[in-house]
């Protein structure tokens, strides 16, 4: 569970029973779907997984459900942001007591984008989880801090416990490159996010890995060989085909992972904690129509 982290490692929906409840086993089928589509990683909790609407215990649970259906079989990644130094510490040693070393925090607003009060921070961390390899994330403001490159470097090269920098700002492509040019040796590489619609900008840098949603998670793995393979043409062309249905998915964010994934079996509603945009009957149909397209759905009698 603690290999290096390349390729598509994406970001688990967590899914809720009928009332509202989270629902185990079905964390269980999405883990299924996840190992099933070949990725090389799994990311829980995250952004979409409706991280800010799970208490401590749900939180627990599930990922217990996710190190059981990984069986040790691709590294995990934990998400232990939190609003507090001691906050982070104690999601990271749910984590590290489930065997998960992979850590992914984002600074939190109320720290501020200085280099001296982020570096105190996940120095804080880092000595707080002792073992722990961490994962910066840089979300887009009004989410995220929106650390600039050069104030993600002078803390990297401050905190040796920070291994890889998820850099989801916009545009992430430069924010990339300067990086990349600068990191120091311990930094393995820079992730991307953005749901996966800027991913083959981000490979062209040198970004080692991508963090999507898993609703087409097979397709991203497909693209993601291709391009490893030297095939730009068939990643390319995978990329076009996948970026319609990406589009709509920043709208309306984990209501269409949901929906998608029941459309494929997995899930059996598409029930959401977090205030998301609902999907009416033409907004299914454009849904649905993208996922014809891309073959996943059989396409229905005129």
């Amino acid at each position: 569970m603690n290999n290096a982290l390349t390729g598509i490692l994406p970001v688990l929906p967590t899914p809720f029973t009928d009332d509202g409840a989270v629902d185990p086993d079905a964390m269980l089928r999405v883990v299924g779907f996840a190992r099933q589509a070949g990725v090389a990683g799994v990311v829980f909790p995250g952004f979409a997984s409706e991280v800010e609407h799970l208490s401590a215990d749900e939180r627990a649970t599930l990922l217990e459900k996710v190190v059981l259906g990984v069986g040790g079989a691709v590294p995990i990644v934990a998400g232990a942001s939190a609003p507090t130094v001691d906050a982070v510490v104690a999601n990271g040693q749910v984590a590290l007591s489930l065997g998960i070393k992979w850590l992914m925090v984002q600074p939190p607003l109320a720290v501020g984008a200085g280099v001296e009060e982020v570096t105190a921070f996940f120095s804080g961390v880092a000595a707080g989880l002792p073992g722990a390899r961490l994962i910066l994330q840089n979300a887009p403001a009004p989410r995220g801090s929106d650390l600039s490159p050069e104030t993600i470097l002078q803390v990297a090269r401050a905190v040796p416990e920070i291994a890889y920098v998820k850099e989801e700002s916009l545009p992430a492509g430069p924010a990339i490159s300067a990086i990349l040019g600068g990191k120091p040796a311990h930094l393995l590489g820079v992730i991307g996010g953005g749901g996966a619609r800027y991913i083959l900008d981000e490979y062209q840098r040198g970004a080692c890995a991508a963090m999507p949603a898993l609703e087409i998670a097979g397709e991203h793995v497909e693209m993601d060989k291709a391009w490893r393979s030297g095939n730009r043409q068939r990643a390319r062309d995978l990329y076009m085909r996948t970026l319609p249905l990406l589009v709509l998915q920043a709208v309306y964010r984990m209501r269409l992972t949901k929906h998608v994934m029941m459309r494929r079996g997995i899930l059996h509603n598409t029930i959401v904690r977090a205030p998301t945009p609902q999907l009416d009957a033409p907004a299914t149909e454009d849904i649905d129509q993208n996922l014809v397209e891309l073959g996943i759905l059989e396409p229905q009698p005129v």
